[in-house]
């Protein structure tokens, strides 16, 4: 159905590794809220951002408890500049009045919030544009989002993925997006270096000889964008 899925997961990582590498190194930015975090891997947002700056500091934010029990095993390590709250990204009101994210909000400082390959997730009907919205207005002037979402302009192939992975996740699912509606999710931002949503081995990528997609049948669409 979409033979290039190791393909995009694989490049998909390596956006994230990039964005979180050119804000920590480029942009100044030292916090990081990671929504949907998913299970650890390496390298970890923590430790690109603290490649740069080891004072850096991440909350990672997920709902799944395994997730939770291997991210604080993980961070035992240095709890001081490292969290992970279990919470539904949806519920922006608790995550916020939590004290590990209320911490990286203290003094005004920049925030990245990452939202790499969990939007789609989310259907429609609990809006995820109204989401996005809803952090960007939370977090300071200047802050940063990193978005991505797996899309494509083929109506029946979305149609067709979105159906399957409803069903192998017992309806626990969000659905595949057009280039239009991952679109949707920057408006009223400022992509970085007038770069807008692409697919995300095209954005800033480390030379001409970094992975790409080998089909695009399907693709994590995404880029990264400033709030003003």
């Amino acid at each position: 159905m979409a033979p290039s899925s190791k393909d995009l997961a694989l490049v998909n990582r390596a956006f994230l590794v990039r964005a979180v590498r050119y804000l920590a190194a480029e942009c100044g930015v030292r916090r990081f809220l990671d929504f949907g975090s998913g299970l650890p891997t390496r390298p970890n947002v923590h430790q690109v951002a603290q490649e740069v700056d080891p004072s850096s500091e991440v909350v990672y934010i997920d709902n799944d408890p395994l997730v939770l029990a291997h991210g604080r095993m993980m961070l035992a390590e240095d709890p001081s500049t490292t969290a992970v709250l279990q919470a539904d990204l949806r519920d922006t009101r608790d995550v916020f009045a939590s004290s590990e994210v209320d911490r990286l909000l203290r003094d005004d400082q920049p925030v990245a919030a990452l939202f790499v390959s969990v939007l789609h997730c989310i259907p429609d009907k609990d809006d995820p544009w109204a989401l996005v919205r809803d952090v960007a207005q939370r977090l300071p002037s200047g802050s940063y989002m990193v978005i991505s979402q797996l899309a494509s302009d083929d109506a029946e192939l979305r149609a067709s993925i979105t159906d399957f992975m409803a069903r192998v996740t017992n309806d626990n699912w969000g659905q595949v997006r057009s280039f239009r509606e991952v679109n949707r999710l920057f408006e009223g931002l400022e992509p970085v270096e007038g770069i807008g949503p692409v697919e995300v081995s095209r954005w800033k990528p480390d030379s001409d000889l970094a992975p790409r997609q080998r089909s695009d049948e399907w693709v994590e669409r995404g880029t990264v964008a400033r709030i003003p």
